[in-house]
């Protein structure tokens, strides 16, 4: 199946300027990563976004409404603060609204918790959303037929190596997920970006108060933004990565978990 997109869908989605179906995909270059967050945890707004900016970093928040405990601002973000991230110039994605994972829900489960997360974003003006993270990285074939039905152009899973636009398919991008503990795995990670691969990075809260296991010390953060700023990389989002696309992407599922 070809991976067609037309000039409609693109410029709805706000990209109509990065890939039309007539633009030639550009080279990949070197140093290229995806910065994406997950889970909506307050530190992205008072902490993340400003230091991004400061740095000149394109990103990704993946955001919901985390149960139980959405309620509790000092956890998570308000959606006004969620709607500034879109107005500081970052793409603002669907992780669905309650986090659950797309392998224990049907299609149509599925598709409902994306059109409720969409509905609430556009009512504080984010616009329409083209990027998805799979909660907790699983995936089904099933859930890809869904999101491309919804107009989705990407998802990000995990599968921890770099990412090949001619290899992997769009809506299944992998990631490597950085915890307060892996440093060197992050590093190099972040040197896998050559030779047309992208690292395409998974940060949770910095730190998480909520999920300590995928924190991040906002010190090792600073260090992780300062090594791309000193070694010249280029941070950008994962709707960006439409440049790079082949005319016709590989779309098979792969590795199925």
């Amino acid at each position: 199946m070809a991976f067609l997109i037309s000039r409609r869908e693109l410029l709805a989605a706000g990209l109509g300027s990065v890939l039309l179906p007539s633009s030639p995909q550009q080279t990949v270059p070197e140093r290229l990563v995806v910065l994406t967050f997950d889970d909506g945890p307050a530190s992205h707004a008072t902490f993340v976004a400003p230091l991004l900016k400061k740095h000149g970093f394109g990103a990704t928040f993946f955001v919901c409404e985390f149960p139980p405990n959405f309620a509790d601002k000092t956890l998570y973000m308000t959606w006004e603060q969620m709607a500034s991230l879109h107005a500081m110039g970052f793409e603002v994605g669907n992780h669905t609204i309650a986090h659950r994972s797309v392998t224990r829900e049907t299609p149509e489960q599925f598709s409902q918790d994306l059109e409720a997360l969409e509905r609430k974003a556009s009512s504080f003006g984010i616009p329409r959303m083209v990027s998805f993270a799979y909660p907790s990285y699983g995936y089904t074939a099933a859930a890809i037929e869904v999101l491309k039905g919804h107009g989705y152009l990407f998802a990000r899973a995990g599968l921890d190596r770099p990412y090949d636009p001619n290899a992997d398919s769009p809506y299944v991008i992998p990631g490597f997920t950085a915890t307060a503990t892996n440093r060197d795995v992050i590093m190099n990670a972040i040197r896998s970006a050559t030779g047309g691969r992208i690292a395409v990075l998974t940060f949770h809260g910095v730190p998480d108060i909520e999920h300590p296991w995928v924190t991040t010390p906002r010190e090792l953060f600073e260090e992780y933004l300062r090594f791309l700023a000193e070694h010249d990389y280029k941070a950008i989002a994962l709707r960006d990565l439409a440049r790079y696309l082949p005319p016709n992407p590989p779309l098979g599922v792969g590795f199925v978990r």
